[in-house]
């Protein structure tokens, strides 16, 4: 069997974190669902910003909205919005035959929002209203302030795609607030069984940022070890979490678990394996979420096993050993988090640009 494919057996899900019109267009999407078994689609500024530059694909919406009199950022969603529609529409199949559980395309609230609690509540009301599909999920970020966002718009009975996760003590916030989300809705008499959240752990990044430290510090033993270690001890919380009593009173009343996505997990170090962040991370009820070659390299030479739970303690050992050796994880993920928001916004006012430059060129 198809080794990508097969990862379903194991109760992972397969998500591209990749989109443009372009996959649409050429049958690409519909034969990753159809030969690998790919049942969801991330998306995010950067990757619209790449085919904005990279293709005349949007030349067309960019005119026709600019001449509306819209900002940039108003076309950029004009057009992102359609597009997630139609590739919602394309794994509704999926969707129905999971009954909801998968088969979601996610789309993101602007980056620049990443501080702002009203503003993100704000426009993802918007993106959800304007999209209208129940396969969508609503990117937001897990912020201090993206808390606050995440638990009213689940109160209001949006899917949440929650984003920026580096840390365990803020994905521990990042359930407190879906809980809470679906209590509230509870409390206004409103179902809670058509919610779907999911928690997005970016995990590369821990060890591009540490292996240089941990060499210096002769911690060999650690390089390329604690992202995954990270994830597996986070993996454990899920289970603490959503196997516990608090959650089972919801889950009786129809509530679905938030499934751990792992994002992030394309190798970045040549050293080690191309499919290294995908064959250890491999257990049920879980997402990773794959760029197009990552899935090209785990189709050619991936083994498909359960190594989620294996080998916890070493986990923690792992996480232990940085503590002794005075390297604080927690202040690492705080750095990543404000790290990642400044990318992304720097991506989205490129995309902005980009769109300005477009319009400049059509108006020539």
């Amino acid at each position: 069997m198809n080794s990508v494919k097969n990862i379903h057996e194991h109760g992972q899900s397969i998500w591209l974190d990749f989109f443009d019109r372009e996959l649409m267009n050429s049958g690409k999407l519909q034969k990753l669902i159809d030969e690998d078994g790919l049942s969801g689609i991330t998306s995010n500024p950067s990757i619209f910003e790449k085919a904005i530059k990279g293709s005349s694909d949007y030349d067309e919406d960019i005119k026709k909205l600019s001449q509306q009199d819209k900002s940039n950022e108003e076309i950029f969603f004009g057009f992102a919005t359609e597009d997630i529609r139609r590739a919602a529409d394309i794994l509704k199949p999926v969707f129905d035959e999971a009954k909801g559980t998968d088969g979601f395309v996610s789309i993101e609230v602007s980056p620049l929002l990443a501080n702002d609690t009203e503003g993100t509540v704000k426009q993802a009301r918007e993106l959800w209203k304007t999209v209208d599909r129940k396969n969508v999920m609503i990117k937001i970020p897990g912020t201090k302030e993206g808390l606050a966002a995440i638990r009213q718009c689940i109160s209001e009975g949006i899917n949440i795609n929650i984003t920026l996760l580096f840390g365990i003590p803020r994905y521990l916030e990042v359930t407190e607030a879906y809980l809470s989300g679906l209590e509230d809705r509870l409390k206004n008499n409103q179902s809670i069984d058509h919610i779907e959240s999911v928690a997005s752990f970016f995990l590369s990044r821990i060890d591009v940022m540490l292996d240089p430290v941990l060499k210096q510090k002769k911690l060999d033993d650690l390089v390329g070890e604690v992202a995954i270690a990270s994830a597996k001890v986070a993996y454990e919380k899920y289970k603490d979490v959503f196997f516990g009593e608090r959650f089972k009173k919801l889950e009786k009343l129809g509530a679905k678990k938030q499934k751990v996505l792992w994002a992030s997990t394309s190798t970045k170090d040549p050293s080690f394996s191309d499919v290294k962040y995908v064959e250890a991370l491999i257990g049920p009820n879980t997402i990773n979420t794959l760029p197009l070659e990552t899935i090209d390299d785990f189709r050619d030479h991936g083994k498909v096993q359960d190594h989620l739970e294996n080998n916890l303690m070493h986990s923690k050992m792992v996480l232990q050993k940085l503590k002794e050796n005075d390297i604080d994880i927690d202040e690492v993920t705080q750095k990543l988090e404000e790290e990642g928001i400044q990318k992304f916004n720097t991506s989205y006012e490129t995309l902005l640009k980009a769109i300005e430059s477009k319009k400049s060129k059509q108006t020539a």
